[in-house]
C-alpha cells in the first residue's frame, strides 16, 4: 500500500535522477564557485530586504524576501546527505548562512528607536510566539518542498514552498530582538525557524528515502546513518518541546482575557455608558481597554471580581479612552 502511494505521488517517469537532484542541492559539486555566489550574494540580499520589509511592518516586502532566498537549498542537501549517509558540506553553510541573516538583523536593529514596543509590529509579533501548528504547517510544507524537488513536473511550486516554510524572515527577527536585547522574543523566532529547519529535514529525508536514493557505501555506514536519525529526533524533540509549552501558554491567556472581560463588564456595571473594548495581554500583564464618559468604579472591585477567575500575581492595567493607564496592581494582593 506504501508503495502504490508513493507511484501515485511520484510517478516514476516523473522522478528526477539522483544526479540531477545532488547536483541541485549540493552546493560543493560542479561549478562550486558560482554556487557559492550566487548563494551568499542571495541570501545577504534576501536578508537586507526581509529586514527592510520587519522593520516597516510590509508583509509585501518580506513575502519579496522569502521568495529570493536560498537557505532552503542546503536545508535539504541536508536530508539528502543524510539519507545517502555521507558527509557534506550543507550543514556548514546552513549554520554560516543563519549566522549572517542574524547579523543583519542585529544591524538593523540600530534603527529601532529605544521607545519602540516591538510587539505592536505585526512582522514581529507573529514570529516570536510559535505553536505546533506553525510546526504541524512546517511539515507538510516540507513535504511539498520534498516533492516538488523530486518530480520534474512541479517545479514551479517551489516560490510558494518559499513563501510557506519562511525561513530568513524569523532569523532576522531573532537578530532584531537580540539587537534590542528582548531576548525572550529572539528565543520565539529562533525556535520558530528550528522548527521549519526541521520540518524541511525530516520531510526531505522521508521523500528521498522512499524513491531509494541511497548511497552505496550505506552497508558501510549504517551506524552513522542511524546517529543522524538519532540526532534529528533528538532536535525534533527539541523543538516540539517549546512549541507544544508555548500552545499551552497561549490556550490559558486566551482563557484568562476572556474571563478578565467578563469580570471587568461586571465591574462596570457600577458606571453607567462605560464598556469594556478589549482585553490583551502584553509582556505578562493584561491590558482591560475601557472606553466611557463617566469616571471609573474604585479600581480594587475589578481585582476582587478577577479573583478566582485568572491565577493570582497577574498584573493587571486598565487602559482608559483619556489616554490614563491605571496600574490596577496584582489580582490575589488585594485585602478581602
Amino acid at each position: 500500500m506504501v508503495g502504490q502511494l508513493r507511484d501515485r505521488v511520484l510517478p516514476t517517469r516523473q522522478r528526477r535522477g539522483i544526479e540531477e537532484l545532488q547536483q541541485d542541492l549540493d552546493l560543493s559539486s560542479g561549478d562550486s564557485q558560482a554556487k557559492r555566489s550566487a548563494f551568499w550574494t542571495m541570501l545577504t540580499l534576501s536578508s537586507v530586504i526581509a529586514a527592510g520589509g520587519i522593520l516597516t511592518d510590509s508583509t509585501a516586502t518580506v513575502i519579496g524576501a522569502m521568495i529570493i532566498a536560498p537557505l532552503s537549498t542546503p536545508i535539504m542537501g541536508i536530508a539528502l546527505g543524510a539519507v545517502q549517509r555521507r558527509r557534506t558540506s550543507a550543514l556548514s553553510y546552513v549554520v554560516l548562512g543563519c549566522l549572517l541573516v542574524i547579523l543583519v538583523g542585529v544591524v538593523a536593529s540600530v534603527a529601532v528607536p529605544r521607545s519602540y514596543d516591538l510587539l505592536t509590529n505585526d512582522q514581529i509579533s507573529g514570529r516570536t510566539s510559535p505553536g505546533l501548528l506553525d510546526l504541524v504547517s512546517a511539515v507538510a510544507t516540507g513535504f511539498a518542498g520534498a516533492v516538488a524537488l523530486a518530480r520534474k513536473d512541479v517545479a514551479a511550486v517551489l516560490p510558494g514552498v518559499a513563501i510557506a516554510i519562511s525561513l530568513v524572515p524569523p532569523l532576522v527577527v531573532t537578530g532584531v530582538c537580540a539587537g534590542e536585547a528582548q531576548w525572550w522574543l529572539a528565543s520565539g523566532a529562533l525556535v520558530l525557524f528550528l522548527s521549519n529547519l526541521v520540518a524541511l529535514v525530516f520531510a526531505g529525508m522521508v521523500v528521498f528515502a522512499s524513491l531509494g536514493y541511497t548511497g552505496a557505501a550505506g552497508a558501510r555506514t549504517g551506524r552513522a546513518g542511524r546517529r543522524a536519525y538519532l540526532m534529528l529526533g533528538l532536535l525534533f524533540l527539541a523543538v516540539l518541546l517549546p512549541l507544544a509549552a508555548n500552545t499551552v501558554t497561549t490556550v490559558l491567556l486566551n482563557a484568562w482575557t476572556v474571563r478578565t472581560k467578563e469580570a471587568a463588564e461586571d465591574w462596570l456595571k457600577q458606571s453607567p455608558g462605560s464598556t469594556v473594548t478589549s482585553v490583551d495581554a502584553r509582556s505578562r500583564t493584561l491590558y482591560v481597554h475601557v472606553r466611557g464618559p463617566e469616571e471609573l468604579p474604585p479600581i480594587e472591585g475589578l481585582l476582587r471580581d478577577l479573583a478566582g477567575r485568572i491565577p493570582d500575581g497577574v498584573p493587571i492595567v486598565v487602559d482608559t479612552t483619556r489616554g490614563r493607564q491605571i496600574a490596577a496592581g496584582k489580582v490575589g494582593d488585594q485585602e478581602p
